[in-house]
């Protein structure tokens, strides 16, 4: 797998990237989810797991065509907003050794691989009973 870096979401350091593969997908880099009450939340399916990255990390789809890295909609489960302001985005885990061998990935992050048209999709307008699923604060 070929990666494009797309851009980070701070100057220094290891910290949430944004990628483009040469398979029509995105990888996104971001820390690991280790809250119990946002975990609780999810169903993530064998194979996958789910990344917490901020929201300012997609403005770099803007480097890939795209003219606003702006989110008009969220789908469970592809993409959650957490009462933080970041996202959380599920997709298949990378185990890729070529791909992750590109990467810098410290402990605390990891990898997930979404479809560019998932990730698209949710640059649209909504349409109809859109699924705008937000991460519940703990009680």
């Amino acid at each position: 797998m070929q990666l494009r870096f797309l851009g980070k979401d701070s100057k220094s350091g290891d910290c949430p990237t944004l990628y483009a593969t040469d398979r029509g997908t995105y990888l996104v880099q971001g820390w690991r989810i280790f809250a119990n009450d946002l975990l609780m939340q999810l169903t993530v399916p064998e194979g996958e797991t789910a990344v917490e990255v901020p929201t300012e990390l997609f403005d770099h789809l803007k480097k890939d065509g795209f003219p606003s890295g702006e989110f008009r909609r969220l789908e469970d489960p592809l993409m959650v907003l957490t009462p933080g302001g970041t996202y959380v985005v599920q997709g298949l885990e990378v185990t890729d050794r070529e791909a992750l061998a590109q990467m810098n990935i410290p402990d605390y992050e990891t990898v997930v691989e979404v479809s560019k048209a998932a990730i698209t999709a949710l640059l649209e307008e909504p349409r109809g009973a859109d699924l705008q699923r937000r991460a519940q604060p703990a009680l």
